[in-house]
């Protein structure tokens, strides 16, 4: 059985960056005859509430669920899959129009409102009350503000940041900074195969990252009538101990002794507070602000600052762990997906190519 390697992934942000290489390596793979399989992450556009085409992928958790599907082709046989996405929310939406399609919950139940609710559910459950939940959101967008600041490096300047009126409250429980959606025009590529035709491209192994697990976790259904389930995110854990499971790999472990990278999804604090304690990152919520003194819980900087729209954050912190495991030392990295509220979960280890044990 052959392994599923990431041989080039790329991304333009509102017409920065450039995709050239990936498209390269497409068109010569065509040149060879070899079928193209194309997985495509829906955008903002797509009926949040019709049934997915196959082949397309809908929500925060779709670019797992779509390598999933494009490790299982390449494990079936099928050598060359392409996972894709592109939602051009700044130019491609009026105002009004970007504003309903967002309120997939009906216009009664704002997505604010949701985020509160899923919160105060969570906070219940592990007892903490609402300025000790306010303290941890301070944290974890410091953490990814420092994330931030590295990987922009030189080109770092004060002003990307959100400016003072984002960090005023929305509502009980979140500031504008502790939410993300960000109004970019983004597309991202990346070109999955097997270990076979990466040498038939030749394309040398320390330029391939591989899949080496994907968990995936889902509740029934979506919304009000799920928050306390979606709270508990017992989901999230089975989806983190299956990756964790088919990977081999005690992530948390490595994680700690510095041989890993994490990309939390951080849409809202509630979700990387989950994550923290789903993979045993931490025990108890107390101690995520010690741990993210030590330990970036994001490559790029999170949702709140990285800027990739609607369906794509994840696919955006695959992209970039993709490159930041050629570039540095670590040998594995961990990208989280979360759908809708929370319904949906997933949970992918990517792994430097030939991957250590």
């Amino acid at each position: 059985m052959s392994d599923a390697l990431i041989i080039a992934a790329a991304k333009t942000v509102d017409n920065v960056g450039s995709q050239q290489h990936c498209l390269q390596l497409e068109e010569q793979i065509q040149q060879l005859g070899i079928p193209l399989h194309e997985l495509v992450i829906e955008p903002l556009s797509a009926d949040w509430h019709s049934p997915e085409p196959d082949n397309h992928f809908r929500s925060g958790c779709a670019p797992i669920e779509a390598l999933a599907r494009a490790r299982q082709l390449i494990e079936q046989g099928e050598q060359a899959v392409l996972i894709s996405g592109e939602d051009l929310l700044k130019s491609g939406y009026e105002r009004n129009e970007r504003l309903r399609l967002m309120a997939v919950y009906g216009n009664d139940y704002p997505l604010t409102e949701a985020y509160n609710d899923l919160a105060e559910h969570f906070l219940k459950q592990h007892a903490i009350d609402e300025a000790h939940f306010r303290e941890l959101a301070h944290c974890l967008f410091e953490n990814y503000k420092l994330s931030y600041r590295n990987t922009l490096a030189d080109d770092y300047r004060p002003e990307l940041l959100p400016d003072e009126r984002w960090h005023r409250p929305i509502t009980s429980l979140f500031r504008g900074v502790d939410c993300a959606n960000p109004l970019v025009d983004f597309s991202g590529r990346m070109l999955i195969c097997s270990t076979e035709l990466a040498e038939r491209l030749q394309v040398p192994a320390n330029e391939s990252i591989q899949i080496k697990g994907v968990g995936l976790g889902r509740l029934a259904g979506d919304g009000r009538d799920y928050i306390d389930r979606i709270a508990s995110y017992d989901h999230l854990r089975e989806a983190y101990l299956q990756c964790c499971a088919q990977s081999d790999i005690d992530f948390a472990a490595r994680f700690r002794a510095g041989e890993a990278l994490l990309e939390a999804y951080t849409c809202y604090p509630v979700v990387p507070m989950a994550f923290l304690l789903v993979s045993g990152l931490v025990d108890l919520l107390e101690e995520i602000p010690a741990f993210l003194e030590q330990h970036s819980i994001t490559v790029t900087g999170g949702m709140n600052l990285a800027r990739a729209p609607w369906n794509n954050p994840a696919l955006n912190g695959l992209i970039s762990m993709h490159h930041r495991l050629l570039a540095g030392d670590e040998q594995f990295g961990l990208v989280h997906g979360n759908g809708g509220l929370g319904y949906r979960q997933g949970v992918a280890l990517l792994a430097r190519y030939p991957a250590a044990g």
